[in-house]
């Protein structure tokens, strides 16, 4: 090959977590947690919005100073990073939503659209947007750029099919399970990219847990089954730190497949 057309060397190991059954099962819970987690912070320890908006924002730029910092895929600092952005993607779509009036269709048609640019930049720039390559730090601050809006963006889409069109808590996250399983059968199939295949799933991902997290935590009058933000958010922890732990000791997730 080459010289001039040579792969850069990686300056980094793989940042990312391999995708296997775990990752998706950790972030589904995650995505929960978020949708929980931010209402229980808000309402149950009263903070507020805005007041937890900033907070946990702070707490987000931290984790994500010590993730980007790191030189290697590291279990629970990857998936604190993770469940933070979570809770920190809800809290701008709420933001959006209650404290500047922005309606929910708008808000989803925008970060939409902020997401295709996101990709339309990394791939301009990097030439892929595999996650098998998230090997420098420049393809990391694209990879967590992507995340956080696919977590506002999923926010915005479940809850304008579950609330703003009065679809329920279940259904919303039945169509979304639909969405994630034509996105299965697309890829097995029909044999989409996989690298399309994997940023569909995770996107929709976002809104299923969402929609599940509400059911679990919302009032039976709300079309919950009222098991509360507080018991929710703290099982839904509980396994994720179990998980996690497991992998940090298997190794099982770690990544060594070359983009």
């Amino acid at each position: 090959m080459s010289p001039s057309i040579a792969s850069p060397v990686p300056s980094l190991l793989n940042k990312v977590p391999a995708v296997t059954l775990f990752f998706w099962i950790i972030k589904v819970m995650a995505t929960t947690v978020g949708e929980t987690g931010a209402d229980f912070l808000i309402f149950n320890v009263k903070l507020g919005l805005t007041t937890t908006s900033l907070l946990m924002g702070g707490v987000l730029v931290v984790a994500l100073a010590a993730q980007i910092a790191a030189r290697r895929y590291i279990p629970w600092l990857y998936w604190v990073a993770v469940v933070l952005i979570s809770i920190v993607g809800t809290l701008i779509t709420d933001n959006l939503t209650d404290n500047f009036g922005v309606a929910l269709l708008t808000s989803t048609l925008a970060f939409g659209a902020t997401l295709i640019a996101v990709f339309a930049t990394w791939y301009a720039s990097e030439r892929t947007l595999s996650i098998h390559t998230i090997v420098t730090r420049k393809r990391e601050l694209f990879y967590w750029a992507a995340i956080l809006i696919t977590f506002a963006l999923g926010t915005a889409a479940g809850d304008l099919v579950g609330e703003r069109w009065a679809l329920g808590y279940l259904v919303s996250g039945l169509i979304f399970a639909a969405g994630i399983a034509a996105v299965a059968i697309a890829y097995y199939v029909f044999k989409i990219s996989e690298v399309w295949a994997f940023w569909l799933a995770y996107i929709l991902t976002r809104p299923l847990g969402a929609s599940f997290g509400d059911l679990l935590s919302q009032s039976r009058a709300d079309g919950g089954l009222g098991l509360g933000t507080t018991s929710t958010s703290v099982t839904f922890l509980v396994v994720i730190v179990v998980l996690v732990t497991y992998l940090s000791i298997s190794k099982r997730d770690v990544d060594t497949v070359a983009g």
